[in-house]
């Protein structure tokens, strides 16, 4: 059975987005599966993509016969600037006419524009995750999810996370064997470890207007080895542990207690990333114990310390003196 796959791309959009999932496709008729990719625009008219690639389309999307699965790239001016008309209009159309409808990273926010997320379970790069659930409050956003299914309605997390997505699609297909083939060929996870959590960056908090939550947040960042339980911080800054709780609740939308675990994960990524070990780490930002530091990246991240430390700590090898050899 031949199950075409259409790729609705337009100016901006990033290469891999297409090139990535596209290759799992094309990978997977090596092994067996019958998959046919096409290529189309809203206006039938190629597309520049975000490295300057012209990408030629068979046609537009309105002229599309037969379709199994639309893929909707993602782009940063999805984010940064109006969503075109067309794209939209394009989506609309394809929803109704395909097995599958999905989008890959910033995709997501076309798929929202385009009304085919109301009511549903997404996701989206984790940089834009809170936008899009700011924006689109109907919508169910999972910011660390590497991929979301809802009705037939499949949104991945960053480019690569896209790449992920195509292989489960495959698997769902053409079953797991196959796409283990696929997977090893291509040196790939068949279910990557953890979620897009572990790949964010350090929390950022806009400045409180209140200046004794200013002085909590201050001493948490600076010493979060220190003990922060909401008695501490509440003596810290001269007010009871009630009162600070609906400071950080009113202008923070959180509370101390998981706002001091936050900034405490922060800060043992960074020192994992240094290279430092789990021991040192667990200790120098506060958590106590190894075990304890382990449970918590476990919970959050989907991952242990150590296997943190080993995909982020630097590539590049060094000698003594601190010099690339």
């Amino acid at each position: 059975m031949t199950r075409r796959i259409a790729f609705v791309v337009f100016d901006g959009m990033k290469m891999l987005d297409v090139a990535g999932p596209a290759e799992v496709f094309a990978e997977a008729n090596r092994f067996g599966a019958g998959y046919s990719l096409t290529y189309v625009s809203p206006s039938g008219t190629p597309a520049t993509t975000s490295v300057g690639t012209r990408l030629e389309v068979g046609g537009a999307v309105q002229d599309l016969g037969a379709v199994d699965t639309a893929v909707v790239s993602g782009g940063d001016v999805l984010v940064t600037e109006p969503i075109p008309r067309s794209l939209v209009e394009a989506i609309q159309y394809l929803h109704p006419r395909v097995r599958r409808l999905v989008s890959i990273c910033t995709g997501s926010f076309a798929l929202a524009a385009a009304g085919v997320l109301a009511a549903r379970r997404a996701t989206t790069h984790w940089r834009h995750a809170s936008l899009l659930a700011r924006a689109n409050p109907d919508i169910r956003v999972e910011p660390d999810a590497l991929f979301v299914e809802d009705r037939g309605v499949f949104t991945s997390a960053g480019v690569s996370a896209g790449i992920d997505l195509a292989l489960a699609l495959v698997e769902g297909d053409h079953g797991p064997d196959l796409a283990r083939d696929v997977a090893r060929s291509l040196v790939m996870f068949m279910q990557r470890p953890g979620g897009q959590s572990q790949f964010s960056a350090p929390l950022t908090v806009q400045a409180p207007r209140t200046p004794m939550l200013r002085d909590a947040l201050d001493l948490v960042a600076a010493h979060p080895e220190l003990d922060h339980s909401a008695q501490s911080l509440a003596a810290h800054v001269g007010v009871s542990p009630r009162h600070l709780a609906r400071l950080f609740a009113a202008e923070l939308d959180t509370s101390p207690a998981r706002f001091v675990e936050r900034t405490r994960l922060d800060h043992a990524k960074a020192l994992l990333d240094a290279g430092h070990s789990v021991a040192e780490t667990a200790r120098r930002v506060g958590f106590g114990s190894a075990e304890t530091m382990r449970r918590l990246f476990v919970a959050r991240l989907g991952v242990s310390p150590s296997q943190y430390r080993t995909r982020f700590a630097t590539t590049s090898p060094r000698n003594s003196s601190g010099s690339l050899r």
